[in-house]
């Protein structure tokens, strides 16, 4: 039987990414494509699709990062895509008007979560609690997000040259744990698996081979637990499963940059970014006040 490879980016890709060509900031972008996954994650639970439709959507979220900038679509309808054809692709499709609600709901809290921030710096009383209004199934904003979540679908499809051919490293990390013996000892399967998730919001899926990623995983939930193993130059435990230390390490980079602590500013900047308009539109302020300290 042959066996099915994920596609994974180049070099070329990976050093100089579309929106980065397009000038957006590195931290920028890897920013957007974690907030982009945590809204595929939370319409998935809303939904309640089941974890590996999640985990395929996020993935080709990451995917076609490296094939598109993100000045020409926005991460909320590429993410309402890629959720809409990865369950699909699992074989346990929602309704796309069920999405279509569940996105409009999340997008309407950052919104005003943002609205909320912006008045409450001015002001001493407390902010104001959402409350969503439905919209209308017959409202020019249903139409927008119905048309903008067809889009999403085609242009994932096309620009991934219909190669959508996800495999997840769950079930090779719970074989890795058990071949090193690790599975009966407190606490190291739940957090690898915790760290194998959190790794589905940063582009390793898109870079490494899902193998690597199982092996970084009980590597960085090792140290985290202080548990040794066996680390001989000659023969370290991670050589047993044919990774690199040099992968390894950066693969937990990635992972531990999602912990760092972030300012409210940064925060709603992420979230106000969220359309191709507004970040376009930021760009445009940023280039002005470039051009303006050289001047």
């Amino acid at each position: 039987m042959s066996v099915i490879l994920s596609p994974l980016a180049s070099l070329q890709q990976i050093a100089n990414t579309p929106s980065r060509e397009d000038g957006i900031p590195e931290d920028i972008e890897e920013d957007l494509r974690a907030y982009g996954c945590k809204l595929i994650q939370q319409a998935g639970i809303l939904l309640k699709q089941n974890q590996v439709a999640m985990a395929t959507a996020q993935v080709l979220f990451q995917r076609f990062w490296f094939v598109t900038s993100m000045k020409q679509f926005g991460i909320g309808d590429m993410g309402m895509g890629a959720l809409y054809l990865a369950s699909k692709l699992e074989e346990c499709p929602i309704r796309m008007r069920d999405l279509i609600n569940v996105y409009d709901v999340l997008l309407s809290r950052a919104r005003h979560t943002l609205a909320t921030s912006s008045v409450a710096a001015g002001a001493s009383s407390s902010p104001t609690p959402f409350h969503y209004e439905p919209m209308s199934y017959f409202s020019q904003r249903f139409y927008d997000l119905k048309d903008a979540l067809v889009v999403a679908e085609m242009q994932i499809l096309k620009r991934l040259g219909f190669n959508v051919q996800v495999q997840l490293p769950y079930g090779t990390m719970i074989n890795y744990i058990r071949v090193l013996g690790l599975a009966d000892v407190e606490g190291v399967p739940q957090k690898a698996w915790g760290y194998l998730n959190d790794s589905l919001q940063t582009p390793v899926y898109a870079i490494y081979p899902f193998p690597t990623i199982a092996v970084a995983c009980i590597f960085l939930t090792c140290r985290q637990l202080q548990i040794p193993l066996p680390e001989e130059p000659s023969h370290p435990w991670w050589s047993l499963f044919d990774a690199e230390l040099e992968d390894i390490t950066s693969i937990c980079g990635y992972i531990l940059r999602l912990y760092r602590p972030r300012s409210e500013a940064e925060k709603q900047l992420v979230m106000a970014l969220v359309s191709k308009k507004e970040l376009r539109k930021w760009l445009d302020m940023e280039q002005q006040a470039a051009n303006r300290s050289r001047g």
